[in-house]
């Protein structure tokens, strides 16, 4: 049976889905001298646009797989070139599940993410993490598509340009 609110989730799924697709445009943009500027280096949003801040996992797992590995490599790359910066992990999991398994299971996903970037030569003091377990989902449906984009580690430029 489907939820009586199912409806009023799409529509709140797709407008902010649609204020984030307007935050992130990589169009240039004109700031209040009138003069024209693409994104900002070092900052969240060129992260976004150009290398991915994400990573996403499989149902009950904090191993990455090789497209997750592929999008770390290039963060730690994009790193590299900003050394000034420094970053949170945050670590997901989807809706089922108790709160502490998820809470858990989001802290083995930014830890395994943690772990990774600095293999890759990433200080790990800029990094920090938190787990947010089912806290802060992206899609609201009870569906596979939804839970597992639900899965997820995400970096956050904390203290860089634009930020």
């Amino acid at each position: 049976m489907k939820s009586p609110y199912a409806g009023l989730r799409f529509a709140a799924v797709a407008a902010a889905f649609l204020m984030i697709a307007a935050c992130s445009s990589t169009d240039a943009a004109t700031d209040s001298s009138g003069s024209s500027s693409a994104l900002v280096p070092g900052s969240q949003a060129e992260l976004v646009a150009n290398v991915g801040d994400r990573v996403f996992f499989d149902t009950d797992q904090s191993t990455l797989n090789d497209e997750g590995k592929a999008t770390l490599q290039r963060q730690a790359a994009w790193l590299a070139k900003y050394p000034a910066n420094t970053f949170t992990l945050e670590g997901h999991a989807d809706e089922r599940g108790t709160r502490e398994y998820n809470l858990a299971l989001g802290g083995r996903r930014a830890a395994a993410t943690k772990d990774f970037l600095v293999s890759l030569g990433v200080d790990a003091g800029r990094i920090s993490t938190v787990s947010y377990g089912k806290e802060r989902p992206v899609c609201l449906e009870s569906t596979e598509e939804c839970w597992s984009q639900n899965r997820r580690a995400v970096s956050v430029v904390v203290n860089g340009a634009g930020s």
